[in-house]
């Protein structure tokens, strides 16, 4: 008879776990709280550019703290982890995401540490919105990944028509960190365009751990490059900058989105050198409704020590967060139409998203990119330590 009553004991617990929703994740529409995971790094080799999108989703956040859901108020509560920067540990801070039921993931900067993560927000049926990453893996083979900047095909062709078209450039020297996805393939891209256009490419590769860049500028003046294409991360950059400087560097330095950050700015202010790199954004183009998030956004970094801090110490506004806080808007979007906080709901309602960012028209295509078709191209300002808008480049 114990034994009877102890196995029925046990049913009506599985019963009443199962209708207190005790095997649920807590990221269903029933929840009290909507719980959007920010996969990003705040420590490692893009620590920097991580905290700066991580601010762009945070203010967008405190704009729209609630969303209407039937009827009712729901919070989003931002659940914020650190991948830093790592490929081998990502996955398993993707997995504490999972773990907290999150409906929905922003992150992160740098597609390495996406592509990482994919198959483990896959798994969990949650989708993902990638701000800023640029590498086509991210999205391929897959219908959960989303991604809100152009792609390395577009952005290295467009770098490849602006040092021929705007820079005149013959000969390009190429460089890129052996082993890093980002700079090896913007390369290819815009090697592949640049001789297209009927340059000459000359390409080199350095190893992890490299400091010193001296013989990669030689290599470039002796073989009469035009231009030193570098896309490589913060800390490489912020080397190669002064290093060309002490060498009085006349060619100028090109490069992807990595370089536009604080970082680049600081290390390039008070040199002689020609720094140009693609954006997705710059503050002098813009409209009235840009404007009130300029003003706004710079309002919110200066109201608290930590986020000066996190924003390299002054309030300059860096595109990686322009791109956080476009990712936390269309996310929100896609929950407006979902009708709901289930994960499937959210990712299907991305798909058919239309949404107007600060960095322009957001809908996907049948891969789940943005559709873009220009790129914003910046120059640095030696003296102010600011940069200057120079054009906006198209693809021939």
């Amino acid at each position: 008879m114990r034994k009877i009553i102890s196995l029925l004991l046990v049913a009506a617990l599985l019963l009443a776990l199962n209708a207190c929703g005790g095997s649920a994740p807590a990221s269903k529409a029933s929840a009290d709280v909507i719980k959007l995971g920010v996969y990003e790094p705040a420590s490692g080799e893009n620590s920097a550019s991580g905290r700066q999108e991580t601010l762009g989703i945070q203010y967008a956040n405190s704009l729209a703290k609630t969303i209407n859901i039937g009827g009712k108020d729901y919070p989003i509560k931002l659940v914020i982890v650190d991948n830093q920067s790592s490929t081998a540990k990502g996955p398993l801070v993707a997995d504490s995401l999972v773990k907290l039921g999150v409906s929905a993931v922003i992150g992160s900067y740098g597609s390495a540490v996406s592509i990482a993560a994919s198959d483990v927000f896959s798994k969990a049926g949650i989708p993902a919105v990638c701000p800023s990453c640029t590498n086509p893996q991210v999205t391929q083979g897959n219908t959960h990944y989303f991604t809100l900047s152009y792609l390395d095909p577009f952005q290295g062709t467009v770098l490849a028509n602006f040092a021929a078209d705007n820079l005149k450039a013959k000969t390009a020297y190429c460089l890129a960190k052996l082993g890093d996805n980002y700079s090896v393939d913007l390369c290819h891209y815009f090697r592949k365009a640049f001789e297209a256009l009927g340059g000459k490419v000359i390409y080199s590769t350095y190893l992890e751990g490299n400091t010193d860049f001296s013989h990669y500028l030689n290599s470039a003046k002796n073989s009469g490059a035009d231009v030193f294409f570098a896309p490589v991360s913060i800390p490489s950059a912020e080397r190669i900058i002064a290093q060309a400087n002490a060498q009085n560097f006349t060619i100028p330095l090109l490069a992807g989105d990595s370089w536009d950050s604080k970082a680049i700015l600081n290390a390039a202010k008070g040199t002689n050198l020609d720094i140009y790199i693609t954006t997705y954004f710059d503050e002098r183009i813009i409209d009235d409704k840009d404007s009130e998030f300029v003003r706004g956004f710079q309002e919110w970094i200066n109201s608290r020590p930590a986020n000066l801090e996190n924003n390299g110490g002054d309030d300059t506004i860096a595109a990686v967060s322009v791109m956080g806080y476009d990712a936390y808007f269309t996310v929100f979007e896609a929950i407006k139409a979902a009708g709901s906080a289930d994960p499937k709901a959210i990712n299907e309602a991305l798909r058919k998203v239309n949404y107007q960012g600060i960095s322009g028209p957001i809908s996907f295509d049948e891969t789940g990119n943005v559709i873009r078709d220009e790129a914003f191209i910046k120059k640095v300002n030696t003296k102010t330590g600011k940069w200057d808008i120079v054009c906006i480049q198209g693809i021939s």
